[in-house]
């Protein structure tokens, strides 16, 4: 790819927030490389300056993982897909790329990635580095389908990895917090393109949590969601479908995916933020205004949808026997607090994978993941389903609101420091640390 890095220094340099707005840093300079030899010049230049460097996608993580008071690194011009490979089924694209664009263009081309998670604005390496993942009974988060990665490490130097080449690399660089070196490229396993069928349907939360092991069980990919404050929940299932393809009619749709979802949503959540104390009446209204309905469509269109209501998050990876009496604390917590909560609770599930920080690593996991609206305090409820997921060795989503720090992750994940280890190896003057990664992995 040719172009020029763009470079900006000293007062030109404008505060960067992230999506949710709670996190904001100013960086000394930024710049956005058009190619892997630029970026690794920036970043010996940095090192030289003695500016530590950060690379920020589209800032969809809710904690201060991409801050930096030094050099950020803004990669949207290190995007695009460098190669196709029908023989290997595998596809090469360079780290800025969105989501949304690696999706589009692989189903031009025929192609799919084998799951994903439920939004795709996120860049490919911002997705992978904190451990974006969807829900799947067999298929795992979108690292566990990284065949190769290339990233510039703190000295300057261009590294290539995969289960062949440097292997303990590979394993951590996956998912590696930024933490290890800045990504350039990632080679993803794909397969032809697929047909989904979904099933969305409404049921109840006695019943969905009685039945969660047959439903994971006989589902390909499953999920639901708890309204809190009633005993409502909205589930789905999405599995392969011969077709023919079923995509929502043009009007539902959009009464489901934009006016209900987002549009009244987004009212709704306003008027509970304003007044506490019709959350419940409203969670009660809206729980029950999604229908049941099923369609059949290519993988994307079924796994994503648009988020335009902001919100605030904690997510936490749990043993997948332990997920439902985690439920049931976390509905009699909120049930015997003042706690007012308009978002729904969303649990979904993921195989065990081999990655050394994933939240899925040598262990088969669900997901349960709390929200509140941008704006509304969220302390009191964050720390109360904390403490619920931390008792049952919970790991969070690194790139979603925790107050967990090295000495925990070294109890929640066996191989801990094996990754704190190849850090100190690859980046032993923290280069590429900030002050969130100094307490999540220790100094």
């Amino acid at each position: 790819m040719s172009g020029t890095t763009r470079e900006s220094t000293g007062a030109t340099s404008s505060p960067w927030r992230n999506w949710a707005g709670n996190v904001t840093s100013r960086p000394v300079r930024e710049v956005s490389p058009a190619s892997a030899d630029e970026l690794a010049e920036a970043i010996t230049k940095a090192a030289e300056d003695g500016l530590r460097v950060k690379t920020v996608g589209t800032g969809h993580s809710f904690t201060s993982i991409a801050a930096t008071d030094g050099l950020l690194v803004r990669p949207h011009l290190l995007a695009g897909i460098r190669r196709i490979d029908r023989e290997a089924m595998t596809v090469t694209v360079e780290s800025g790329t969105p989501l949304k664009r690696l999706n589009v263009a692989l189903a031009r081309e025929g192609l799919s990635l084998t799951n994903m998670g439920d939004i795709m604005e996120q860049t490919v390496a911002g997705a992978t580095s904190t451990g974006t993942h969807g829900t799947g009974r067999d298929s795992a988060s979108i690292a566990a389908q990284i065949r190769e990665l290339e990233l510039v490490t703190a000295d300057g130097r261009l590294m290539t990895c995969s289960e062949k080449e440097s292997p303990e690399v590979f394993a951590a660089a996956r998912l590696g917090l930024g933490a290890l070196g800045v990504i350039t490229a990632i080679t993803f396993a794909v397969e032809p393109v697929f047909l989904l069928t979904a099933r969305e349907e409404p049921m109840t939360f006695d019943r969905v949590t009685a039945e969660f092991d047959a439903l994971h069980a006989e589902n390909e990919h499953f999920e639901f969601y708890w309204f809190p404050h009633t005993d409502n929940c909205n589930t789905k299932r999405n599995n392969r479908s011969a077709g023919p393809a079923a995509p929502p009619g043009r009007l539902s749709g959009w009464v489901e995916d934009e006016f209900l979802s987002n549009g009244v949503f987004q009212l709704a959540c306003s008027l509970g933020r304003a007044v506490p104390p019709v959350i419940p009446s409203i969670a009660k209204i809206s729980s029950r205004a999604l229908s049941a309905r099923t369609y059949t469509d290519i993988p994307y269109k079924v796994f994503t949808s648009p988020r335009r209501v902001r919100f605030l998050e904690m997510e936490y990876a749990l043993p997948r026997e332990a997920a439902v009496s985690a439920l049931r604390e976390v509905k009699a917590m909120v049930e015997r607090s003042p706690l007012k909560v308009s978002f729904p609770v969303e649990v979904r599930t993921a195989p065990a994978d081999d990655i050394t920080l994933s939240t899925a690593s040598g262990r088969e996991s669900a997901y349960i993941a709390v929200h509140l609206y941008k704006g509304t305090p969220h302390r009191a409820y964050f720390t109360a389903v904390e403490s619920i997921m931390t008792a049952h060795g919970g790991r969070p989503h690194w790139g979603k609101v925790h107050t967990r720090d090295a000495a925990y992750f070294a109890q929640v994940y066996p191989r801990f420091a094996e990754f704190t280890a190849l850090r100190d190896r690859l980046d032993p003057d923290r280069l590429f640390g900030n002050d969130y990664l100094r307490r999540i992995l220790g100094d």
